[in-house]
């Protein structure tokens, strides 16, 4: 049950950051860092990750959030590049219980779970390419950095929920790369363009400084993409169209008078 209970304060405080960043960047940049060539917004989802060839490794449920850029490539409707950094983005697994050196220890988690979470920066350079029907294709590396590596063991002993974080930073490199690809859909009428769609991740390199363990993240993302300023923009171009109506219906407007008092003149001169 308590496991249950802390998943959903969990889950709520997601979204909560989720809105809250919005707003915070909303007010600090409003429209300045969307134009006609680039798309800016936030985007988060889950992901279920596992890394390959680790003993007793399955795959593991992860939240994730960052911002984005959409880059429209050479004035092109369907083409853009898609970047930007997905700052809070955990890759992992769930383990068995191993020997953490200490008998006391052991014995407490050996019957217990253990949760990899490996904490990255992680930023994705993707092709992407939008069909006149919304739906979108994509794919392209997305590189890594790593900064915190934690291993959680957890275990319930007579009605008490134990946890040790087991803190395993040294044995991972600092660098990951690989290959990401995916579809997704853009909604355009849905809060000035709303994103969403899966990915999957396969890492191309050794994350893993322990002798001969060749360990590669994987993970398969689903997302959605939040769209920041983008409604004030919109408004902005709308009202600047609409002014822009208005000064040629008064010109218009201009220039009809002066025609009929033109013609008024040289009538009365024949």
């Amino acid at each position: 049950m308590g496991k249950k209970y802390y998943s959903t304060i969990f889950v709520l405080l997601f979204f909560v950051q989720i809105v809250q960043s919005q707003v915070l960047i909303t007010l600090l940049f409003g429209d300045k860092l969307n134009s006609d060539k680039i798309r800016f917004g936030l985007e988060g989802g889950i992901n279920f990750a596992n890394v390959s060839n680790l003993e007793t490794a399955s795959t593991n449920t992860f939240f994730n959030i960052g911002f984005y850029f959409d880059f429209k490539l050479n004035d092109s409707p369907n083409w853009f590049l898609h970047s930007g950094v997905i700052v809070k983005s955990t890759m992992g697994a769930k383990l068995a219980p191993y020997s953490l050196n200490d008998d006391d220890l052991d014995s407490l988690f050996s019957d217990g779970e253990v949760e990899r979470r490996l904490q990255y920066w992680n930023v994705p350079f993707l092709g992407r390419y939008k069909f006149d029907n919304n739906i979108f294709i994509e794919a392209g590396p997305m590189i890594g950095v790593f900064y915190k590596g934690t291993d959680i063991f957890t275990n319930e002993v007579d009605g008490n929920d134990l946890q040790y974080d087991h803190q395993i930073k040294k044995q991972n490199t600092l660098i990951d790369m690989g290959l990401e690809g995916g579809i997704g859909y853009h909604a355009e009428n849905v809060l000035h363009g709303l994103n969403f769609g899966a990915r999957y991740y396969h890492g191309l390199l050794n994350t893993s400084k322990i002798e001969n363990a060749n360990q590669r993240n994987t993970s398969y993302y689903i997302y959605v993409g939040l769209p920041v300023g983008a409604g004030e923009r919109a408004q902005a171009k709308k009202k600047a169209a609409a002014e822009k109506k208005a000064i040629k219906a008064t010109e218009k407007e201009a220039n009809r008078i002066d025609k009929g008092k033109k013609g008024k003149k040289n009538s009365k001169k024949n």
